[in-house]
């Protein structure tokens, strides 16, 4: 009687032996998935900045000229206040138009309903700063970047590309270009300043975790594609 009462003193109750097992397994589990995603994460933000180095200009003249220059969708006004991003992307679209460097201009973005097209809003705003509505093709079905780096070569048969936004796009969209065969340069627009775009630039994190996983885990392709579209020669 003496040693089973020591035992059971001196020990787990039979029911804690029973859990110490997997409890174990499964903290060492999450324990080495936070490993893999505090290791992959900032892998995955500098593979962005890898693929594009020397794909990446600022200076108008020294864009090399391509027949189709890619501007990607934002809303024209957050809040009721104008996005500069949306802004800068239309300015940056239009120098190179004159300058010459591009000759058909697809933008490209979300169209959910009838009261939200980014693609219509840039078409108006590019019209308006004096670009030809005939050199101007609305990719309605640009949901991400995936969506729009692939059918811009998909469906409208762009290759090379011009890429035009802020760095940050860019950058990823040469990622999601290479790893879908696409020859693609950018062009920055005008960035926004830190305390204005901080909420964009921590979302960027997590958008480039999602680009890498896209490419090399989940071989995502765009939500909507459809028959070949033919852009003006």
């Amino acid at each position: 009687m003496d040693v089973e009462k020591n035992e059971h003193q001196g020990g787990d109750p039979p029911i804690k032996r029973e859990w110490r097992s997997p409890l174990r397994i499964l903290a060492m589990g999450l324990v080495t998935i936070g490993f893999f995603i505090s290791c992959l994460v900032p892998y995955a933000y500098l593979t962005a900045i890898i693929a594009s180095n020397g794909r990446l200009f600022t200076e108008v003249s020294k864009v090399p000229a391509t027949e189709v220059g890619l501007v990607f969708g934002t809303t024209d006004r957050v809040s009721g206040r104008e996005n500069l991003y949306f802004r800068y992307r239309i300015e940056a679209a239009v120098r190179l138009w004159k300058a010459g460097k591009i000759k058909t201009v697809i933008v490209s973005g979300d169209n959910r309903t009838r009261y939200y097209n980014e693609p219509e809003k840039m078409r108006q705003a590019l019209i308006d700063r004096g670009i030809p509505q005939d050199r101007i093709i609305c990719d309605s079905a640009g949901l991400r970047t995936l969506d729009s780096v692939v059918r811009a070569k998909v469906i409208f048969g762009a290759n090379p590309i011009l890429f035009i936004s802020q760095r940050f796009q860019n950058q990823r969209a040469i990622y999601l270009a290479k790893a879908n065969g696409i020859e693609a340069f950018g062009y920055n627009a005008r960035d926004v300043e830190a305390h204005v775009g901080l909420r964009t630039q921590i979302r960027e994190i997590g958008a480039r975790f999602k680009m890498w996983l896209d490419v090399n885990l989940l071989e995502t392709r765009p939500r909507h594609l459809g028959e070949r579209i033919t852009l003006p020669r």
